[in-house]
């Protein structure tokens, strides 16, 4: 990692991870160019892209796994990188695939874990295991890959940490277990904890995350709070009433306007900015509206949503 004297532009006391303008190099492949990312103490933080869109490797810098080629990140104001043992102490870590000790049984591994961490409870190890369903007797070689998972779950969440990063961790749990996962975030926000959450699971991070940030080719492209995202995307309106809905096709802001006459009555739907939502539902609803439904767009629309875009701007970047 290159020094760099910029300051960071965050107080220290106020965020958890500070990562400037990271840049990484592997080969011809750029996985890293330019990334920058702040995560609040006590905030449960949602990290998106797709595969190769550089999460992985930005939270390998984070744990001073990999050197950067240029840039800066600290947790809790220590350096990633020169400071990464002091760090590790304050954070607990999952990743997507888990290797264990194929000659030990689970219950061994996590605390074999819990003990290179400093040490874990083990009240709250047991109530896992309990929750997460685990047979901790067994050797981890006859396990499959999500009870693989639960062993570095286990071992993670019964350490008492402020950071916990989490890499696709719930990749290979039923959804019965990914429930209990995401009580256990719950648990850990209402604890005051931090959480870095790296998830393919968009259902998951809109049930958890209070900011995400959207990664792609390595720039964060998005970030912000889910509402703060919705503000610049359309929300869908769908209405029955007994009459048409008049002045809505002049209504600045109003797209895909269609009206059908149906056997209950007109079905109209539309998108609507946020701005006009307001006017626009005012329409609807002095046609006296049977039935009226207003959707914000979802966290896959969202994603999918910024990635045309980006898409649609590289290629006539390059056109």
């Amino acid at each position: 990692m290159t020094k760099e004297t910029a300051k960071l532009p965050h107080p220290v006391s106020t965020y958890a991870i500070e990562a400037e303008a990271l840049s990484k190099r592997f080969g011809r492949t750029q996985a890293l160019d330019g990334l920058d990312l702040a995560v609040r103490k006590g905030e449960v933080h949602g990290f998106l892209g797709p595969n190769g869109a550089g999460k992985s490797t930005t939270i390998r810098a984070l744990l001073g796994q990999i050197t950067l080629d240029s840039g800066r990140a600290t947790i809790f104001g220590l350096d990633c990188w020169s400071q990464s043992v002091q760090a590790h102490r304050r954070l607990a870590y999952v990743p997507g695939d888990v290797a264990l000790w194929p000659g030990l049984s689970g219950g061994s591994c996590i605390d074999i874990l819990g003990r290179l961490q400093g040490g874990l409870d083990p009240k709250r190890r047991d109530a896992l295991i309990e929750r997460f369903e685990l047979d901790p007797t067994k050797r981890t070689r006859t396990y499959s890959k999500g009870n693989r998972q639960k062993v570095a779950l286990v071992a993670a969440l019964s350490v008492d940490v402020d950071l916990y990063l989490f890499d696709e961790p719930t990749s290979g749990l039923d959804p019965l277990m990914e429930d209990v996962f995401q009580q256990c975030v719950r648990e850990l926000k209402d604890a005051g904890r931090t959480v870095l959450l790296s998830s393919h699971i968009l259902s998951e991070v809109e049930a958890l995350c209070d900011r995400v940030s959207i990664v792609r080719r390595g720039v964060v492209v998005r970030e912000g709070t889910l509402a703060d995202l919705r503000s610049h995307t359309l929300t869908t309106v769908t209405a029955i009433t007994g009459a048409a809905v008049t002045r809505l096709a002049g209504l600045d802001g109003i797209v895909d306007l269609t009206a059908e006459q149906q056997p209950d009555g007109v079905h109209t739907r539309f998108l609507v900015v946020p701005a006009a939502l307001a006017s626009a539902v005012g329409h609807v609803a002095a046609a006296g509206p049977t039935a009226l439904t207003v959707e914000p767009p979802s966290l896959d629309e969202l994603f999918l949503t910024n990635y045309r875009t980006d898409t649609v701007a590289d290629e006539e970047t390059q056109a």
